[in-house]
């Protein structure tokens, strides 16, 4: 399997999680990575809504190398199927 990096889908404020994909040959499979996992990775408090997207850009490649790690472990969540990052993900 090769993953390959997706699409940056934007911040759901209600669900506090910014959205993304990941893409397998011809699938693709949603993501989303909280925006509290977001925060601990930089050591911030909170970050503003509008901040969110460059937040997740510079995070990008860690943030899609742990979403890599669930895929191949096969630890969707959800209807449909996806990933959902944590803090937790990133402890080591």
């Amino acid at each position: 399997m090769v993953l390959t990096q997706g699409n940056f889908r934007g911040y759901d404020y209600e669900r506090m999680v910014i959205l993304f994909s990941m893409i397998d040959g011809e699938k693709e499979i949603q993501c989303a990575i909280s925006t509290s996992a977001l925060d601990g990775l930089e050591s911030l408090s909170r970050s503003k809504p509008n901040e969110r997207e460059a937040q997740f850009m510079r995070l990008r490649e860690r943030i899609e190398q742990c979403a890599a790690r669930k895929i191949q472990a096969m630890e969707f969540e959800g209807t449909p199927p996806g990933i959902i990052l944590r803090g937790i993900d990133f402890r080591k």
